[in-house]
């Protein structure tokens, strides 16, 4: 039962990523996303079978009880936006900053359950959440974190290097994908020590 409420957990956590992606661009001039229906907690709108049904079904079997994943890509039209640099950029980091928050709210939770089965619940979500906002801030394209290159090049030469985004994903995860893993349990570790002490 407490393997259920942690996934729909991390798939809400997946959408809010995304909503928040929606959001910010409507609120930059772009109405794509709410046209069609995205800024919505139903979750079959966010559905992507390989990113929320079998990329993490994978990590959770070939990278010892790892969730990673994502939902169905928020979409948004870079035309409707009035500076084509810096507004995808605010757009890309409202998820991992959403996932940071998150992450804040379910240790407090934890904190609140602790020695409780929630309690592990809430730390699973706590690093479940911190992992989705690192992960997505690497400057990978299509990752989020990628679109701080548009800091150093035009919209249209980034969308042609963000047309073979999985391609790098794909071969980062696959020789690089342990080695960034554990440093990056180490990096929550680091955090939840940090805010166990002084929360």
């Amino acid at each position: 039962m407490e393997f259920i409420i942690l996934l729909i957990l991390v798939f809400y956590s997946i959408v809010l990523h995304e909503i928040a992606h929606g959001f910010v661009a409507y609120k930059l001039g772009d109405p794509t996303a709410k046209y069609e229906g995205r800024l919505s907690l139903n979750p079959l709108v966010h559905i992507d079978p390989y990113g929320t049904l079998l990329l993490p079904f994978l990590t959770f079997v070939f990278f010892n009880g790892l969730i990673l994943g994502y939902a169905k890509p928020v979409p948004y039209n870079p035309y409707y936006l009035k500076d084509k640099n810096r507004d995808p950029i605010l757009i890309a980091l409202a998820g991992p900053l959403v996932n940071i928050f998150l992450a804040l709210f379910f240790f407090f939770l934890y904190k609140q359950f602790l020695n409780q089965s929630l309690g592990l619940i809430f730390l699973s979500l706590f690093r479940i959440n911190l992992l989705l906002a690192l992960f997505n801030l690497l400057p990978l394209p299509p990752l989020d974190g990628s679109k701080l290159l548009l800091l150093f090049m035009s919209f249209e030469e980034y969308a042609i290097l963000e047309t073979y985004g999985f391609v790098f994903v794909a071969l980062f995860i696959i020789f690089f994908g342990s080695y960034f893993f554990a440093l990056i349990n180490k990096i929550i570790d680091f955090i939840f020590k940090l805010l166990y002490n002084y929360f």
